[in-house]
């Protein structure tokens, strides 16, 4: 128990104190500059660890890249916001009693909200929070929504890469480091399972509590329908 209380002591959700230049243009891609645009970019620089901050900025510009490459038609600044704040549910300051998802949709609302974003806008970016790791289901949502999940799945697990320039990929990546992207990310969520393993069964952070964080088991779901109240 000893590594779990590790990941419990850990801080490995906090942000790190350094700051460094971030580019206006990264592989043809303009970062939006607007004044929201760049206090959401602020506040969640201000919050995440700097693996996460470049990973969120990552999943931006390879799913900006990837919807072009596919023809769609899509609000860059809106689409920004939602893969800016898609990962504040792993801030040490978001890490409520719900998916992470969840906890990051609504603090994503809630900071868009306080900056008078419109309602309809901010449920876009909700849902795109909100779906960000709901695979075969996001796909059908509007591009703004849609390409926080494809953005992500890129930089996550490389699904998509092969659709981006290879030229594109390494300009994004420069720009960008991964940090040791693989061990430490999922040390942090390893830590977010060890906080709250309720939440995480029947997702994928089911399959990080059983490989990082000794003592977690997920229910299985055929045992959990076997043991419902009902004679069959």
């Amino acid at each position: 128990m000893a590594r779990a209380q590790a990941f419990l002591d850990s801080d490995v959700l906090t942000a790190a104190p350094e700051v460094w230049p971030i580019p206006q243009e990264v592989a043809g891609v303009k970062l939006p500059g607007s004044t929201l645009a760049q206090k959401a970019t602020a506040f969640t620089r201000g919050l995440s660890a700097p693996v996460v901050f470049n990973h969120v900025l990552r999943t931006y510009l390879f799913g900006e890249l990837l919807g072009r490459a596919k023809g769609l038609e899509f609000d860059s600044e809106l689409f920004y916001l939602g893969a800016m704040l898609h990962d504040l549910g792993l801030t040490e300051r978001f890490l409520g009693q719900q998916r992470f998802e969840l906890d990051g949709a609504d603090a994503a609302a809630e900071f868009l909200k306080d900056k008078g974003l419109p309602k309809e806008a901010v449920e876009v970016v909700w849902n795109a929070v909100a779906l960000s790791t709901s695979r075969g289901i996001v796909e059908r949502k509007r591009p703004e929504i849609a390409l926080v999940n494809a953005g992500a799945v890129v930089d996550v697990l490389g699904l998509g890469v092969d659709q981006i320039p290879k030229e594109a990929v390494a300009q994004v990546l420069a720009a960008f480091p991964r940090m040791g992207f693989k061990k430490t990310f999922q040390n942090i969520m390893a830590a977010v399972v060890a906080r709250k393993p309720e939440t995480t069964f029947f997702t994928f952070l089911a399959d990080v509590g059983e490989r990082h964080v000794p003592g977690y088991h997920a229910p299985n779901f055929c045992d959990l329908m076997n043991v419902a109240p009902f004679a069959d």
